[in-house]
């Protein structure tokens, strides 16, 4: 049985939603639920909380493989989606799992074919039917391209060429070109001295070299392709990735991938979103007008100074700058801000992950309905916080982000903890849309677990612990709507050196988010948000274009900086903003000929370091303990613990909404967090976004007792009214549940002897699915007052780091392997899948007999680790290689059920 069978019952069907609707049916139902009445008995933002509207809940990455699906298998699992909690899915079409020959074997459909074109028409209609998002992705795999890419629209590059000059030689070949290149300058260099051009005569004559005593090198400069074929690709889809700063290119895509996909929603709602990946075009560093549209911008010929874009060289930073700032406003202006335009003309909405090569800006992201980001380690600089500082500066309350994408690696080794690990990461960084990597299709037939995708997280009902997944995407789904309301509160921002990356850029890479890891200090993320705040990165364009809403600004050791930009930080200083230095203050502008912008950077940096607002911290002192003291004496910080040593492991988001602020709050370790607070000015309740619950915190100050990756969300003022508090705790009782039986997947009840792995028996090693335990309880009339819990224990912590940095994993030995789904006396009680491992079951039992069963799915790696690793050799062969399979060598069956015994313990009434 498929564990989207199991979880059958656990959801109902969910009416149809407008995207943008404040609430949505489901939304408006939960007033009514909650007892909310027409005068606001209770805050909307509240129930919402309780039972999120559908636009809140986590999307999934829906990997097509080959494109081999069928309309049976789309409804199927698009009601697995849908069960499972999700909000929706995006179609990404990739590369083939079966050659489709066998008899009953699924057949590839070619990319953009009738039959696959109809086959996500029927997909997108069903989606609709159940009141799910559905999104596309503008093409298969990924950067954009395809067969219709020729060289002339493919991912331009400039490269250099060198032959050897010997002493007193006088000529010199044209270097052999490949078809699509052009030669654009050549220059000769002898010793270390400075280049000196060469005549380009026409045809394909030799070049002739003035008369040298010395050796040196002859130094061509190419205009080329980058060559790179589209990523993973599917049938049909394979081609040159395209040239993301050619005009021409990016309309051919539109015309050629954009038309046919949304001609599969005539007649119907067109998709929710249109999705771009990351822009991965490596080496892409040209397109063929980019002299013409350089002189026009920047004033002089590209052409004259290309070495200086390849060698270190005195005019070099500012010729390197010149050529990217280019380069990314071509990006802005031929790529992102077309298909924007273009989305919305066609009633959709362009998403996109505006970063990568080649190079647009953290202001850049500005130009898309939905920046997107990707990356967990919210203490460092990652994409994800780019993307969420550009939707902050530019006023966007839904920003997504890629989550569990590399989770726990090899695939279907995550488990619902490691989902909430990584994903609470995310929500640290301002995210409020999760686009879960992912779900693959899988055809009927396939040995279990089914198809996966050959990096991710396999997130599908082919999990034996999906039918938990309904408990896990409300968690999700309750952050993800609570995060978007009201304004981000983050009382600091930090400048980022994108002058500096930009002047230092080469042809060989050209990005800058992927330069600024190099170039912000190290220790400037977790030293800000250990002094207690929240922050978002600001570069040129946004200080340009807003004023700004932080209170205290970081410039973190600059050389360069817009003039303009700093003039307006300097004028915000003056009417009361406060600037923290590292170091000195810039001295530079950015460009070639920008002696009168550097003359305007020198001069506001003289204003600013006049200023009592801008405060120094030195070069060389230790960030972890310098800068906190610096950024208190600017501005009170947005978290204040009463305990005056910074817990390095909590996390936080401050959110300031129309009745109160919302402070999220989240142990990121494997160990349990004791927290202490200064007393709230007013109101204050937690609200659980694990159980949807709440609780009015008594006067005085506040403490928490945060179990390992546990999480809470503290509210204060009006949004604090209406909550009351926990039901007094009666005493210390205590009753041990010690006669069991356990009932394996398709096998009769037996005695439970201990609490161990039934996986650990040689004959359940490789069997994936889910495991009854089951306990009779006879509660005594003098145990009827109060309520009860179910406690599975704590486990232990594992040692060791939390998992590669691209590679996020629970470090915790859990007592319950994966989920415990609860029920007492046939009615279900609820779903354990994260610490604290303990279940409120209020006034469940009953005075006298009662039946308590715990259900408890395992992974599919059991049952996969049993067999034998697949043969891709047939695949290859057909196909090419288009991908490999990841970290097979780390298949190996994992722990089964319950690990620890099981107590009711007395618990506060909810």
């Amino acid at each position: 049985m498929r564990a989207s069978e199991r979880a059958g019952a656990l959801r109902s069907g969910l009416p149809r939603w407008r995207p943008g609707s404040v609430l949505g049916a489901t939304g408006a139902l939960a007033l009514i639920l909650t007892g909310a009445s027409a005068h606001g008995q209770d805050d909307p933002v509240w129930t919402s909380f309780v039972t999120p509207p559908p636009e809140a809940r986590p999307l999934v990455r829906w990997w097509w493989f080959g494109p081999a699906v069928t309309d049976v298998e789309l409804d199927r699992e698009i009601t697995a989606m849908r069960q499972g909690g999700f909000g929706g899915f995006e179609v990404q079409p990739v590369y083939p799992l079966t050659l489709g020959e066998a008899p009953g074997a699924p057949e590839n459909l070619r990319y953009l074919s009738p039959q696959f074109l109809a086959r996500l028409r029927h997909a997108a209609k069903t989606g609709r039917a159940q009141g799910l998002r559905v999104d596309v992705t503008l093409g298969s795999g990924w950067p954009f391209g395809g067969p219709h890419v020729t060289l002339a629209a493919a991912s331009a590059l400039v490269r250099l060429e060198r032959a050897p000059l010997a002493a007193g030689q006088n000529a010199v070949a044209r270097p052999k070109l490949a078809p699509g290149e052009n030669l654009l300058s050549a220059a000769r260099r002898l010793g270390a001295g400075p280049p000196e051009p060469l005549a380009l005569a026409p045809g394909e004559a030799p070049l002739v070299l003035p008369p040298a005593k010395q050796s040196g090198e002859a130094l061509f400069f190419i205009a080329g392709h980058t060559g790179q074929k589209v990523k993973r690709a599917a049938l049909g889809a394979e081609g040159l990735v395209i040239d993301h700063a050619s005009a021409t290119a990016v309309q051919l895509h539109l015309a050629k991938v954009g038309a046919p996909l949304l001609s599969a929603f005539a007649g119907e709602a067109p998709p929710d979103a249109v999705f771009s990946d990351s822009l991965e075009a490596y080496g892409a560093s040209w397109t063929p007008d980019l002299p013409e549209e350089f002189r026009k911008r920047r004033g002089y010929d590209l052409l004259a100074h290309l070495p200086a874009l390849f060698l270190d060289l005195p005019e070099s930073a500012g010729v390197r700058f010149d050529w990217a700032r280019t380069l990314s406003e071509l990006v802005e202006e031929r790529y992102l801000a077309p298909i924007d335009a273009w989305a919305r003309a066609h009633g959709t909405r362009f998403r996109a992950q505006v970063y990568g090569y080649p190079p647009p800006t953290l202001s850049s992201n500005r130009l898309v309905a939905i920046p997107e980001g990707e990356g967990a380690d919210w203490r460092d600089f990652t994409s994800t916080r780019w993307a969420t500082s550009g939707a902050h500066l530019y006023g966007k309350p839904v920003v997504s982000s890629e989550v569990w994408t590399w989770l726990h690696s090899p695939a279907w080794a995550a488990t619902p903890l490691d989902m909430k690990v990584e994903a609470d990461r995310h929500f640290l960084q301002g995210v409020t849309q999760l686009v879960g990597h992912g779900w693959p299709y899988s055809a009927p037939g396939v040995p279990e677990p089914g198809w996966a995708f050959y990096a991710a997280a396999a997130l599908n009902d082919h999990n034996p612990w999906y039918a938990a997944m309904p408990a896990v995407t409300a968690y999700l789904a309750r952050l993800s709507w609570l995060l978007r309301q009201g304004e981000p509160a983050n009382s600091a921002a930090i400048y980022l050196p994108t002058e500096d990356a930009m002047a230092a850029m080469t042809p060989e890479a050209t990005s800058i988010n992927e330069a600024l890891r190099e170039h912000l200090p190290k220790g400037l993320v977790p030293a800000v948000l250990d002094a207690g705040y929240g922050f978002d990165f600001v570069d040129a364009g946004a200080i340009k274009s807003r004023r700004p809403t932080f209170r205290v600004l970081v410039l973190p050791a600059l050389e360069r900086i817009d003039a303009e930009a700093l003039e307006a930080i300097a004028d915000w200083a003056e009417a009361g903003g406060h600037v923290v230095v590292l170091g000195a203050l810039p001295q530079l502008s950015g460009g070639l000929l920008g002696e009168a912008e550097t003359r305007r950077v020198r001069a506001a940096a003289a204003r600013l370091a006049r200023l009592p607002a801008t405060r120094v911290v030195p070069a060389r002192a230790p960030l972890e303990t310098a800068l906190a003291p610096v950024l208190h004496a600017a501005s009170p910080p947005d978290l204040a613990l009463a305990a005056p040593e910074p817990e390095p492991g909590l996390g936080f988001v401050r959110r300031h909404l129309a009745k109160g602020d919302a402070l999220f709050l989240v142990n990121t370790t494997n160990r349990p967090l004791h927290l202490r607070l200064p007393p709230p000015a007013g109101p204050a309740a937690w609200w659980d976004p694990m159980t949807g619950t709440r609780a009015a915190l008594p006067p005085g100050p506040a403490t928490l007792d945060l179990a390992p990756y546990e999480s809470r969300v503290l509210v204060t003022g009006q949004l604090a009214r209406g909550a009351a508090p926990h039901g007094a705790n009666p005493s210390a009782r205590e009753i041990v549940l010690g006669r069991w039986t356990l009932a394996r997947p398709g096998a009769s009840p037996v005695a439970l002897g201990a609490f161990t792995s039934w996986s650990d028996e040689a004959e359940w090693r490789h069997v994936s699915g889910t495991a009854t335990y089951t306990s009779h309880v006879t509660l005594p009339k003098s145990a009827e007052a109060g309520c009860w819990a179910l406690d599975f224990g704590t486990g232990h912590a594992l040692d060791g780091p939390e998992g590669e940095p691209a590679r996020p994993r629970a470090r915790i030995e859990a007592p319950v392997r994966e989920a415990a789904i609860v029920t007492v006396n046939g009615m279900a009680a609820g779903t354990l899948w994260a610490p604290p491992y303990r279940l409120n079951l209020g006034h469940r039992l009953a005075v006298g007999s009662n039946t308590i069963e715990v259900a408890t799915p395992n992974s599919a790696l059991n049952v996969l680790s049993g067999q034998p690793r697949p043969d891709r050799s047939a695949l290859t062969a057909r196909f090419g290689e288009r991908f490999t399979d990841q970290d097979t060598d780390r298949i190996a069956p994992t722990a089964s059920g319950l690990l620890a015994p099981v107590r009711l313990v007395a618990a506060p009434c909810p």
